[in-house]
């Protein structure tokens, strides 16, 4: 079975859990395959599927990853010992963990094909990731606090785990209980991560974009508060800063010069 074997037989067997989709055409160009399949895969309500179809699931995502291009440790330069910046795509980096910025729902964004990191890590991740999550929400039985992290296998992501954390949603001004909260994102994802014996770490930008955080505020906060947890618990883990804008990248490369 080669890729388009694989994403049209993912494609059909999402849309059979759907009788709403059943005459639904599969368009025949590869690139409007694709959305179609992610915005499935986003709108897929966390319960259990055919180990048939996982297998497939798998082997097809795998091969995706690959083709983004998998970038390691060794491939990203460190600006101060154990810290680094890195402007792409979280997904594609083979670290210990990455950060999620996760709705207080811990299942993933449910918006078709939208672009958060939310979505991204779910989509390239598998659909594994929405059911172990909901399962830990269950079990939980209550939304997620902001500010803290809960750590989860990655699945057919290239890193280790993925910690997911909610940050805190800025409406209107800027407040202290906002910046402690962001604070307590980065504190708990690092605890959870040495915890779990995690050698590397990448963050995204939490709490900017749709949450509105400033990115200027949100950057010297993140870099101030991994030095000092460093220095406080003589953590060795190494910390990948993750932008995706120009904007962030050269906020990152001031804090760190």
């Amino acid at each position: 079975m080669n890729q388009n074997d694989r994403r049209r037989y993912l494609i059909e067997g999402l849309l059979k859990e759907r009788p709403e989709y059943e005459n639904m055409q599969i368009p025949s160009d590869a690139g409007e395959q694709k959305m179609l399949l992610r915005s499935l895969m986003n709108i897929r309500m966390p319960e259990e599927i055919d180990p048939a179809f996982l297998q497939i699931q798998d082997a097809y995502l795998s091969e995706e990853n690959e083709k983004k291009g998998i970038v390691t440790l060794a491939d990203i330069r460190e600006v101060q010992p154990d810290l680094s910046i890195w402007k792409g795509d979280i997904t594609r980096l083979k670290v210990g963990a990455i950060v999620n910025a996760a709705n207080s729902g811990m299942t993933g964004c449910y918006q078709p094909c939208h672009n958060c990191i939310d979505n991204c890590i779910h989509t390239y991740a598998g659909i594994q990731l929405r059911n172990y999550c909901n399962h830990m929400m269950i079990k939980q039985r209550h939304e997620e606090p902001t500010g803290q992290a809960k750590i989860t296998p990655a699945f057919n992501l290239p890193c280790d785990y993925v910690i997911h954390t909610v940050g805190p949603i800025v409406q209107g001004k800027l407040t202290k209980e906002h910046e402690q909260l962001l604070i307590s994102c980065y504190e708990s994802c690092l605890r959870i991560a040495d915890e779990n014996e995690v050698k590397s770490i990448a963050f995204c930008c939490i709490s900017t974009g749709v949450f509105m955080f400033p990115n200027k505020r949100a950057a010297e906060l993140a870099v101030q508060t991994v030095k000092q947890y460093k220095e406080k618990t003589k953590s060795k883990i190494k910390v990948i800063f993750n932008v995706f804008k120009e904007e962030d990248e050269r906020l990152y490369k001031q804090l760190l010069g």
